[in-house]
């Protein structure tokens, strides 16, 4: 049996197991007959991951997986159950070697053996791997790992670093690794809701504080680290985009939801060149316009745009929209649609 990630056959002619969510796409054994439950798993690990060989008591699997793509980083959820993984020199040889993994074990355990090291993950833990060397996973119960797979140019590290940080487990208790997995976790349970800017940006700050932990791994001096100021931010960034929605969302809520006072959060953006306000309304007016440019013959009207970003009414959207880019948002409708109509017409 093969698998393609894109259309992934149900056996007898059935519906498609790839059911399209925004950009994700999501496939599980359930689709096919037990029988074939582990054959069809290991093509889709292969089609969507790299090549691996997968053990289970019985000969079936009961796994589901989600993945997605923003920016540079792969994201891929797998829910699975227990069994062992090994990924060994016929499989590698499949592989490009182009990315490094970094796994958050969210439930279950994982006994990881790679690079001459073992280890055990709990929930919460956070490890890297590496796809061109052999390595070997035991998941002794059922287990949910989010996986996320990152350009090795991107860590900014040579091989021989990289050999040393792979089955070393980051504890919810030190350093980065707090943030760093509930950051990760969020991102891949949410990233199908992103816009693709705010996706790009997301995926950036991820990148960033992989390599920042992968660097805390090696003992970096903390010159070489990120600042407590900077690592702040980048948390208190996500939650805004998150709650961007949300007309509510203020300098306040953030202190609150980040145990700082309101000072403090101004004192970090003003870091930054900008005020908390100012970056809270750009992020909005930037959704909003990306909104009437991607569709403007379709458009909900200008209340609907407004309101769905955060902003609690037509006039304050006006205002902050023609401030910022100086037209309102009537006019960049009506100048959106012109464009349209003359691609139509050509």
């Amino acid at each position: 049996m093969s698998a393609n990630i894109s259309s992934f056959p149900a056996a007898g002619g059935g519906r498609d197991v790839v059911a399209e969510r925004g950009r994700g796409q999501v496939l599980c054994t359930s689709t096919v007959p037990l029988s074939e439950s582990l054959d069809f798993w290991h093509d889709a690990v292969l089609a969507r991951l790299v090549g691996m060989d997968i053990s289970a008591k019985g000969g079936t699997y009961a796994a589901r997986m989600r993945a997605d793509h923003l920016g540079d980083l792969g994201i891929t959820t797998v829910e699975c159950d227990p069994g062992v993984v090994r990924r060994t020199p016929r499989f590698i040889a499949r592989g490009d070697g182009r990315e490094v993994w970094a796994a958050v074990l969210t439930r279950g355990l994982a006994q990881v053996e790679q690079d001459g090291r073992a280890t055990e993950l709990r929930p919460g833990d956070v490890t890297f791997f590496e796809t061109v060397r052999p390595s070997r996973t035991r998941f002794p119960q059922r287990f949910q790992l989010k996986i996320f797979a990152v350009p090795r140019s991107r860590l900014g590290l040579p091989e021989a670093d990289i050999r040393r940080i792979t089955a070393r487990p980051m504890r919810q208790e030190t350093g980065l690794a707090p943030l760093l997995s509930s950051f990760m976790s969020r991102l891949a349970d949410t990233s199908g809701s992103c816009s693709r800017s705010a996706a790009e940006q997301l995926a950036g700050s991820a990148v960033d504080l992989l390599a920042a932990a992968a660097a805390q791994q090696l003992g970096a001096e903390p010159a070489g680290l990120p600042g407590a100021d900077r690592v702040l931010l980048l948390r208190i960034h996500a939650f805004i985009r998150w709650h961007l929605a949300d007309p509510d969302l203020s300098p306040e809520t953030i202190a609150r939801a980040h145990h700082i006072s309101v000072r403090y959060v101004h004192r970090l953006f003003e870091g930054q060149g900008t005020t908390v306000s100012r970056w809270i309304r750009r992020l909005r007016l930037r959704e909003c316009r990306a909104e009437l440019t991607r569709t403007p013959e379709r458009s909900p009207g200008l209340a609907g745009v407004g309101r769905r970003w955060g902003f609690t009414g037509t006039a304050q959207f006006g205002r902050a929209f023609r401030r910022e880019y100086g037209t309102s948002p009537t006019e960049w409708l009506q100048h959106a649609r012109g464009g349209r109509s003359v691609e139509k017409g050509e």
